[in-house]
């Protein structure tokens, strides 16, 4: 049943990153809508799962199909270390190098707010 779950969150978190990938517009080689879309499932992630671990309302499953189905799909780090990889290879080391500082301070930033969102809606 896991493995259903995983699939179902994984289908619909796919469709999710593809479409928004469609509609964003990487501009001057910088990849904005991979670094958009991991951004977004960077807050999600950390905002669900605070959430789902303080509160007794989400069941184990549903984490499951939401963080490793669907932002698991969804969010992309292969796709960041290719896009790298390529800026890498075009010349483009400074927006390489500002593309992974930015993903990197900025998720982990955005996942804490998530975080932080969670703790506050969990005390009103």
């Amino acid at each position: 049943m896991n493995l259903i779950l995983v699939m179902i969150g994984g289908f619909f978190g796919a469709i999710c990153r593809f479409s928004i990938g469609e509609w964003i517009i990487n501009n001057n080689g910088f990849p904005l809508s991979t670094f958009f879309i991991n951004m977004i499932g960077c807050f999600i992630l950390g905002w669900f799962l605070t959430f789902a671990n303080q509160t007794n309302k989400v069941k184990p499953a549903f984490t499951l199909m939401i963080g490793t189905g669907f932002i698991g799909s969804f969010t992309t780090f292969s796709t960041f270390s290719v896009e790298t990889l390529h800026l890498l290879q075009k010349g483009l080391i400074l927006t390489a190098i500002l593309y992974v500082f930015a993903s990197t301070v900025v998720g982990i930033g955005l996942a804490y707010a998530g975080h932080k969102l969670a703790i506050i809606k969990k005390e009103k």
